[in-house]
């Protein structure tokens, strides 16, 4: 006997913006700097005490440009994290999550996300 189930929950589940959709209490936190048919480049800025509300990420590469102290939200919980200048993460899969800047200097980020 073959059961089907209907997921009724995930039809109903918000998509989450992307890093360019997503602010901070209404403000924008990240511009266009780049893109193409094969990538996008944005740049996030991330004053004290701003954030980038909950998101989605597709994969991507990023940078540190300047860097600065968060609190960070995601699958693993929520934690704090010194992100120094010239720090560069790269994620190959889909991730979800919310920052603050908890520090005391201006943060910017490059983030490249292939198409």
């Amino acid at each position: 006997m073959l059961v089907s189930i209907l997921c009724t929950s995930c039809e109903n589940t918000p998509k989450l913006p992307d890093p360019l959709e997503a602010g901070w209490e209404g403000v924008q936190t990240c511009e266009v700097l780049q893109e193409d048919d094969s990538i996008r480049v944005l740049q996030c800025t991330f004053p004290p005490g701003v954030g980038h509300e909950r998101h989605e990420h597709a994969p991507h590469f990023g940078y540190t440009l300047k860097g600065s102290t968060f609190r960070i939200t995601d699958e693993q919980g929520t934690r704090e994290l010194n992100v120094p200048t010239g720090y560069h993460f790269r994620k190959n899969e889909i991730t979800v999550h919310e920052v603050e800047n908890i520090g005391d200097s201006t943060a910017v980020f490059l983030i490249i996300e292939p198409k």
